[in-house]
């Protein structure tokens, strides 16, 4: 069995501007908002695949196009040009410790727009991989209710700082504790126990900031483990799934509906 993929079909696009950035923003659904933000090298279809799980669970899906050619394979000729343009790019800041990202800014924008837009309490905003922790970034908005880190890599982890920093500036951070505190917002995190690219050490960081308001789900990949996960393994909820029941990853996908329904209606 493989991971679930899936094309354009139903998708449409119009591009999105603000903070001085436009991208096009691919979106589909009916019910409330949930921004699907990328995992390089852009909109592959195992992405798609999450975003029309998300839409047959009832949310509008709203998936803006970061980087890379929508549609196109995750494993392809051009993907490593997309990766080191994706490292070098101002608006990612891929190696900053303690940084306050542009892009962040067009999520929340795009945020904004989409609960403007669609029904429920506010909207659940997805990162994955180099996207990650741009979803707890976009958490600083009020119109975010349900941010989901999978597998969050950026600053890339080359340095014990930047294994440590958890992907926001401080300020950030602390309008994002100060919300937890005050109005119970949520974050879930998700993570391989080996995964390189997502130090532990990261979420010991989040998780001594928002105590029991960030729920971590780590799944095994040591050595032995159950279910044959390589020590490389990375995308929780793409290419790692698989849909059958006790799957940790699929019980990961399945728990993020969950959490996006709980928080959201």
């Amino acid at each position: 069995m493989t991971a679930p993929e899936a094309d354009l079909s139903g998708w449409t696009a119009e591009p999105f501007s603000a903070s001085g950035l436009t991208y096009d923003v691919y979106r589909k659904g009916q019910g409330p908002g949930v921004v699907l933000i990328p995992e390089m090298p852009g909109l592959h279809p195992g992405v798609l695949a999450l975003g029309n799980h998300l839409v047959d669970n009832g949310f509008t899906v709203a998936a803006p196009s970061l980087f890379g050619t929508p549609g196109a394979a995750a494993v392809r000729p051009g993907m490593v040009p997309v990766l080191l343009r994706g490292c070098v790019a101002r608006e990612f800041a891929a190696f900053a410790t303690n940084a306050d990202r542009p892009v962040a800014h067009y999520l929340r924008a795009l945020a904004r727009d989409l609960n403007e837009k669609t029904p429920g309490k506010g909207v659940g905003v997805i990162g994955q991989c180099f996207t990650g922790g741009f979803a707890l970034a976009a958490a600083v908005d009020d119109s975010v209710l349900a941010p989901v880190l999978s597998q969050p890599s950026l600053p890339l982890p080359l340095t014990p700082k930047q294994r440590r920093d958890p992907g926001l500036s401080e300020a950030e951070l602390r309008i994002v504790e100060q919300r937890a505190a005050a109005e119970g917002l949520c974050a879930m995190g998700l993570r391989f126990s080996e995964d390189p690219l997502v130090p532990a050490e990261r979420f010991k960081t989040l998780k001594a900031r928002l105590g029991d308001a960030f729920e971590v789900i780590e799944i095994d990949s040591g050595k032995g483990n159950e279910h044959g996960f390589s020590k490389m393994a990375h995308s929780v909820l793409t290419d790692q799934v698989r849909e059958l029941d006790g799957h940790p990853a699929y019980e990961a996908r399945k728990r993020v509906v969950e959490f996006l329904t709980e928080r959201l209606t």
